[in-house]
């Protein structure tokens, strides 16, 4: 029983002190997206604790990519991108501690001492793109990424293969 219990908290120890993970979301972050539309997506990351902001977005961006590429797309353009914290706040245990000591007349002398209760906060970054799906570059009429590069260039930042999620 002892075995399990250690067992258990050292996976919960691991699962938490680490960044978000590229993969569909779940308890400690990642991606999810909806179709809007035949080429129009929004796709989302959300990061734990340990996440950066650019993380974050990044996998948005990496996300996006990979779609664009699943989807038989080349090119995708940013309609519209918001990043965001959800920032949540914990108070540590507080230890109250009395001494004290009475003599012989009844006369009391006594110390309370308060500790912890410190509050911690705690930022986990957010990533929405909403995105359009182009086969050519001149039918974004502007700003256009071109999907297989973002692959390779973030997925080579984070040691990452665009297709394997």
């Amino acid at each position: 029983m002892r075995f399990l219990l250690i067992s258990l908290l050292t996976t919960a120890l691991l699962i938490t002190g680490c960044a978000s993970p590229y993969k569909k979301e779940g308890l400690g972050g990642g991606y999810s997206e909806t179709q809007l539309g035949e080429n129009i997506w929004k796709v989302s990351f959300r990061g734990n604790g340990y996440t950066s902001g650019e993380r974050a977005a990044d996998l948005a961006l990496l996300r996006c990519a990979e779609l664009t590429l699943n989807n038989g797309f080349s090119y995708f353009a940013l309609v519209d991108s918001k990043s965001a914290n959800k920032v949540s706040v914990y108070q540590g245990d507080t230890n109250t501690t009395t001494r004290g000591k009475v003599d012989a007349y009844g006369n009391v002398d006594a110390t309370t001492t308060t500790s912890g209760g410190n509050l911690y906060f705690i930022n986990k970054p957010r990533s929405t793109n909403l995105i359009m799906m182009f086969n050519d570059k001149k039918e974004a009429q502007g700003f256009a990424f071109d999907a297989q590069f973002i692959c390779n260039s973030i997925g080579s930042k984070y040691e990452l293969l665009c297709g394997d999620h």
